[in-house]
């Protein structure tokens, strides 16, 4: 999260927009079973992509601006900050997983050891018990790479077109991968099955959205003028990022697990997130002034809400079922709904907001010397 105490509301409404996707999406998927909110819930499994873009942009324009700060960057500091940040919440729900059968029903558990040490996503059995944890391993991993290749990066001159190539590299490869991951599984007769484990809980699948976060915070840092070029047409940037979003979107629900889309389709959503990204923060964009009511609180809570959601919905969902109110009622999903955010706020409130007061008091910074910085970078 930015580290200042004026949010930007074109953030908030985006990190809102993802974490609601992604409910819905899970109810259809895990409780309904059916199109209940249509196309929507059909494509919300993209809110953890957009979740994917925000994180690399964020986290990225933390550690570039640190790095050029004053009181220069501490990978102590980071990671200390970014533990107590993701840590509480995670550990709370995952004792959960294993202290209360009920919380994950029938399916399996994964050792102890790959969820602590968050690389369950590496060929994750598709029903899998706290499955949905894959993106948060996929983050976390993300978090102890990034910063030590950027100061990497510093050692070796800190070359922006090494920086970029990298860059280009890391899309490059990700295509040729999944392509070639494709083209093994279609002879299978388990396709999805394989399509899940080995593609889209795959890490190195899955880093175009993290990647094209970071880049638009290295452009930030360390190319103002360019940025400044982009921010200055925030609207025609949101205008394009929807369009690039829409026809992404278009090509998932018309084949998703098809060849073309498989390889071509999360960098072409990549760059449609990347460019709301741009709106969201570019000083004259709509998307930026608008707030839109309980986006600001749905973003704050979002976090702890994906933790929770959905085996809380499974849960209900069948104690409706027992009292007679299918998945399609409309009481049915409201409850479910307003559950899900109930127990985000909850946990947000009982377990992260303690842990981030400790985080302000102790490692306020990413900064190395905190005293030599003049202001909070944004």
């Amino acid at each position: 999260m930015p580290s200042t105490t004026t949010r930007i509301h074109g953030l908030d409404s985006l990190r809102a927009l993802a974490v609601t996707l992604v409910v819905l999406h899970h109810y259809v998927l895990f409780v309904s079973d059916a199109p209940t909110f249509g196309w929507v819930g059909e494509v919300g499994w993209v809110g953890v992509d957009l979740f994917f873009a925000l994180s690399g942009y964020l986290i990225g324009n933390q550690i570039f601006a640190a790095m050029k700060s004053p009181g220069g960057f501490s990978l102590k500091h980071f990671y200390a900050r970014r533990l107590l940040r993701t840590l509480p919440n995670y550990w709370v729900v995952l004792a959960l997983y294993f202290l209360w059968p009920a919380f994950r029903g029938d399916d399996p558990l994964l050792p102890l050891w790959e969820y602590a040490s968050f690389v369950q996503n590496f060929a994750l059995e598709p029903g899998s018990a706290f499955s949905h944890s894959w993106s948060l391993a996929i983050e976390e991993q993300f978090y102890l790479l990034l910063p030590a290749l950027a100061l990497l990066g510093v050692l070796f001159g800190g070359s922006l077109r090494l920086a970029w190539t990298a860059i280009a590299l890391v899309f490059v490869a990700g295509m040729l991968v999944r392509a070639e991951l494709w083209q093994e599984m279609a002879g299978q007769n388990h396709k999805l099955y394989f399509y899940f484990k080995y593609i889209y809980y795959s890490s190195f699948c899955r880093v175009d959205e993290l990647v094209a976060g970071v880049a638009l915070a290295l452009l930030r840092n360390h190319q103002p003028g360019a940025w400044t070029r982009l921010t200055r047409h925030g609207n025609l940037m949101g205008g394009l990022g929807l369009l690039a979003c829409g026809v992404a979107f278009w090509f998932f629900l018309d084949d998703r697990y098809g060849y073309g889309i498989t390889v071509f389709g999360f960098p072409l959503m990549a760059l449609g997130f990347s460019l709301l990204i741009v709106a969201a923060v570019a000083e004259d964009s709509l998307l930026r002034w608008l707030k839109v009511p309980g986006a600001g609180a749905l973003a704050l809570w979002s976090y702890a809400i994906y933790l929770l959601h959905k085996p809380l919905c499974v849960m209900a969902a069948k104690w409706m079922a027992a009292h007679g109110y299918g998945a399609e009622n409309p009481l049915t999903i409201g409850a479910l709904l307003a559950l899900s955010v109930l127990s985000g706020w909850l946990l947000y409130k009982l377990v992260e907001t303690p842990f981030m007061l400790l985080r302000k008091r102790y490692v306020p910074s990413n900064a190395a010397h905190p005293a030599q910085l003049t202001a909070a970078p944004r």
